[in-house]
């Protein structure tokens, strides 16, 4: 049967949920692996500088650097493992991507200075960036094209439940009586290794990709995708993807470091500061999960790129509300905060709309180069407006940041309507 011939769950073929499974996992390893480090950065980076606290100087530093490598490589990730997806397959580079970052992630744990730990989380993103484009284009050509609002929302819980997990074992760890070294907690992400022997040897290369391989027809290349109608898909995409992500990591910066402020300037003990904010921070995560759901209905009734187009104004209209006036951390934290959350829902559209968008050769390569080129742009970004926001006016920052996502809002009115026949 046909993948659009299935309409019900005992429709769907055994290599179809193989690959829904293989992408789900590789999701959620994603999550864990990407909030592992936030938990233990400070203290871990305290430990290899040999300083007294995290408020030496110094830990901001090499802190800073050791995230911007992971950006850059979370970027360059996309592009590079994008293009083998499109020439060894799909299957067999989403098993490269997840043994890359878990490998490399677990390889954190035995780091001994601070540049080795950068080193090895920016080879861990390199893994991380690629498996959202790989995994993207096999659910996309091996799943019906009428379930993939659905799958775009659960690919994203998957996220949310890896950066949950993460908390939960970290939490865990650290009602042990004898809680061990923070670095110890990397050696969780190798966990996403065993996986991969399962995958290589379960999970088929999608028929479309076998079909688009074998034919003699020239292969194009990363510079096709600014040639001829695929530029114009490759430009407008890029757009959107480098101005809304962009203004979520602004706002994921900056307003946690807002609520902080007021709670202090209130004089709120720091133990409780820190219980408060992770509550506020768990809130926002449990919000966006609803989020991803409303974000497949809309594009079940409109469209992926209406759907798109609505949400990422609410998005705005949500970041520009929550701080256009002064507003306490209850009111922030408990309602605007996890009303931004819920329209996060729209980058989960992303996963089953970019692939469809680029000829199957082209797929993963155009798929991972303007999602994840977006999170270097978001990257220089957030080092721009460090160097240009006044010193502690996180609101006027945030506000600042809620125009960007206006701007990515204006801008999706011009994605492409449809992409590529599936094959």
């Amino acid at each position: 049967m046909p993948p659009e011939a299935a309409t019900r769950l005992r429709d769907l073929k055994p290599h179809q949920w193989k690959s829904g499974i293989a992408a789900w996992l590789g999701w959620l390893f994603d999550g864990l692996e990407l909030h592992l480090y936030t938990l233990v950065a400070a203290p871990l980076v305290v430990t290899l500088l040999g300083v007294d606290s995290a408020a030496d100087p110094a830990v901001k530093e090499k802190s800073a650097y050791i995230q911007a490598a992971f950006l850059v490589g979370w970027a360059l990730g996309g592009t590079f493992f994008g293009r083998l997806g499109d020439r060894l397959g799909r299957s067999r580079t989403l098993a490269l991507t997840v043994l890359t970052y878990a490998v490399c992630t677990g390889l954190c744990a035995i780091a001994q200075t601070w540049w080795q730990l950068m080193i090895f989380r920016f080879i861990a993103a390199l893994g991380i960036g690629g498996e959202w484009a790989v995994g993207a284009s096999l659910i996309a050509e091996t799943w019906p094209k009428a379930w993939r609002p659905w799958l775009a929302a659960i690919l994203q819980t998957a996220v949310n439940v890896g950066i949950l997990l993460a908390s939960a074992i970290v939490a865990l760890l650290s009602f042990l009586p004898n809680p061990p070294p923070e670095r110890y907690v990397f050696l969780i992400g190798v966990l996403p290794a065993l996986v991969v022997y399962w995958i290589r040897k379960h999970v088929p290369e999608p028929e479309t990709w076998h079909r688009a391989e074998a034919t003699d027809a020239p292969k194009p290349g990363i510079v096709d995708l600014f040639r001829g109608r695929v530029a114009s898909t490759t430009w407008r995409t890029l757009t959107v993807c480098a101005l809304s992500l962009s203004a979520w990591w602004l706002f994921l910066f900056w307003h946690a470091q807002h609520l902080r402020r007021l709670l202090a300037e209130e004089g709120t003990p720091p133990g409780e500061i820190t219980r408060l904010i992770s509550a506020a921070f768990f809130l926002m995560i449990f919000v966006s999960i609803g989020g991803n759901y409303l974000a497949g209905w809309f594009a079940r009734l409109w469209g992926n790129r209406r759907a798109i187009l609505v949400l990422m104004f609410a998005l705005f209209a949500s970041m520009a509300g929550a701080f256009i006036v002064p507003r306490g951390f209850g009111e922030l934290a408990w309602f605007w905060v996890p009303l931004v959350g819920l329209f996060s829902g729209v980058f989960g559209l992303f996963t089953m709309y970019l692939p469809p968008l680029f000829p199957t050769l082209l797929r993963t390569t155009g798929a991972g180069f303007c999602f994840n080129i977006g999170r270097l742009a978001a990257a220089i970004a957030s080092v721009i407006f460090g160097w240009l926001a006044p010193v502690g006016d996180f609101r006027t920052a945030l506000l600042i940041s809620s125009g960007v996502a206006f701007a990515a809002a204006i801008a999706s009115w011009w994605l492409p309507e449809h992409g590529e026949p599936d094959a």
